[in-house]
């Protein structure tokens, strides 16, 4: 194994969603609470805390320039600010990183859709100053599907000076649904000089295992990994469900932990504090 594998959170979406509809709160973009629900947000990075986490993301999955026009209200500088602060305040005294997190924007980039190159690394930048300005540790560029936006994401990351994370969600035949490949993905961005990089979102532990051993195989970064709690389901009711439990999530990722190449292992989408404890109990064993 890796001298060392930091543990990461895990869903930060899903999680938040199901606290805030336990206080009556409405269902809408998650990184809208840092401003309207505060406590929410702080309930949540507080549990990942508790559980474990080394690094865990300020809420800030999703916003970017195109959403906040879209939502009409506050600027990114302003969620920005809120999500990293509030989890800045909730660990303070620890040695507990905050994660920039940002993800793909609600449009494509050339020559898949209209946005063109230099206006996608420029609003990446606009993310990455206020995440500056705001304190962040490092910053997590997840659950990209399309290259030239990622790439563009992390030109504009690596500007900041501070550790930039890659990673791609890939489907269960090993690209992404833009048809990126793990070959494609290290050509891009493995001359950047990243701190990790690899795979979140998708796919649970066990269809993950081929594509993050893939990487293992052909690169010499250390790997980030951050799969689903399996496909997602819908109940009788239509909610989302998600079927792997946490026991069998840590025993599935444990396998990738055998190419002694994760640097970094947490969980995505349907993930909680339950998952990131029993992946700290296989760190440790």
């Amino acid at each position: 194994m890796s001298d060392h594998i930091t543990l990461l959170d895990g869903a930060q979406g899903t999680l938040l969603w199901d606290r805030a509809a336990a206080r009556g709160i409405e269902k809408k973009s998650v990184w809208t609470y840092n401003l309207e629900h505060p406590e929410v947000v702080e309930e949540v990075c507080r549990a990942y805390k508790d559980a474990g986490s080394e690094i865990i993301c300020a809420n800030t999955f999703g916003i970017n320039r195109l959403t906040a026009e879209r939502e009409g209200h506050a600027s990114v500088k302003e969620v920005v600010e809120a999500a990293v602060g509030i989890a800045k305040k909730v660990l303070e005294g620890t040695d507990v990183r905050v994660a920039l997190d940002i993800g793909p924007l609600p449009a494509l980039t050339e020559p898949y859709g209209d946005l063109e190159e230099d206006e996608t690394e420029e609003i990446f930048d606009e993310i990455v100053q206020a995440g500056v300005d705001a304190g962040a540790d490092c910053i997590f560029l997840e659950t990209f599907i399309q290259l030239e936006m990622l790439a563009a994401a992390a030109r504009a990351a690596k500007k900041s000076g501070l550790p930039v994370f890659c990673s791609m969600s890939f489907e269960a035949a090993g690209r992404t649904i833009f048809g990126v490949s793990v070959d494609d993905m290290l050509e891009e961005l493995e001359p950047l000089g990243l701190e990790a990089i690899g795979m979140n979102c998708s796919i649970g532990p066990d269809q993950a295992l081929p594509i993050i051993q893939e990487f293992a195989e052909k690169t010499d970064l250390p790997l980030f990994f951050k799969p689903n709690a399996g496909l997602p389901e819908a109940d009788a009711d239509g909610n989302t469900t998600y079927s792997v439990k946490p026991e069998e999530f840590a025993e599935q990722a444990e396998k990738a932990l055998e190419t002694g190449r994760i640097g970094y292992l947490g969980g995505c989408c349907g993930t909680d504090p339950d998952f990131i404890r029993k992946l700290q109990e296989i760190i440790k064993a």
